[in-house]
């Protein structure tokens, strides 16, 4: 476990670096210093985070435009009918117009009603949960009746079984906060945190024993993430980002 710990925090001081944001949308995140307009471009950024990179980050900066410095402000001095004319033709392989209309519009309901996503998404968090998937499914339930339902695949729902990975990158941006990572809420503990899984982590996790399961789902995450955890209990999704990034450089280390 040592030399595993050792070569992790190896991969992390030489990869966790901003100068690698430009390959993640995430790097988006930093141009919000307000925390109110941080976790809304977090949310669209995250939603949209599948497919090229290239693509990925062609429409969420598309979407960044029209809402402009101050998202939250553009928000609250929008009509929730003025959403479907604003993005009309926007097309993110299987996202239209209509489902970031629906987005949208629950978003807006619930900054209108609690004041902003942090303080809606604290509603269903408690410190002596193992893990963030009971506030996640919280979450989500409350995205669902403030109109979310309109939005398809975009935020995907916790109780299907699914890895929910973009959910979880969601939480990671707005929960850990070093050289990559912003962060800014404090109702998330960041040892709460499952690993972002997909494909490529789902490889890295097998290559090192973290888990034997063939499926990158909500079972393989939470074992991938219990391993991790053992490597770094206060933050067991520490090294997803420079884990990434190197598997991106070297990809031949797990296969």
């Amino acid at each position: 476990m040592k030399n595993t710990r050792e070569t992790l925090e190896s991969i992390y001081k030489q990869y966790n670096r901003p100068e690698y944001l430009s390959t993640d949308p995430l790097e988006f995140l930093h141009f919000y210093p307000e925390l109110r307009d941080r976790e809304i471009v977090a949310l669209i950024a995250s939603a949209l985070a599948y497919g090229r990179v290239v693509l990925i980050r062609r429409s969420v900066s598309r979407v960044l435009e029209i809402l402009g410095p101050r998202p939250s402000v553009f928000l609250s001095q929008r009509r929730e009918q003025d959403f479907p004319p604003i993005f009309q033709g926007f097309c993110h392989r299987f996202c239209k117009a209509e489902h970031l209309a629906a987005l949208f519009t629950a978003i807006k309901r619930l900054l209108e009603t609690h004041g902003g996503l942090e303080q809606a998404y604290s509603l269903g968090t408690n410190p002596d949960h193992d893990h963030v998937m009971p506030s996640m499914g919280a979450f989500y339930n409350l995205m669902s009746r403030a109109g979310l339902e309109g939005a398809g695949h975009l935020i995907p729902d916790p109780f299907r079984g699914s890895a929910c990975k973009r959910f979880n990158l969601f939480l990671r941006w707005m929960v850990r906060k070093d050289q990559v990572d912003p962060g800014g809420w404090t109702c998330v503990h960041p040892g709460q945190l499952i690993v972002p899984m997909d494909v490529h982590m789902g490889r890295i996790c097998r290559s090192m024993a973290l888990t034997s399961r063939k499926q990158n789902d909500l079972k393989t995450a939470l074992e991938a993430t219990r391993g991790f955890g053992e490597i770094c209990p206060r933050d067991p999704v520490r090294y997803d980002f420079a884990l990434t990034r190197v598997s991106m450089e070297n990809p031949e280390l797990f296969f």
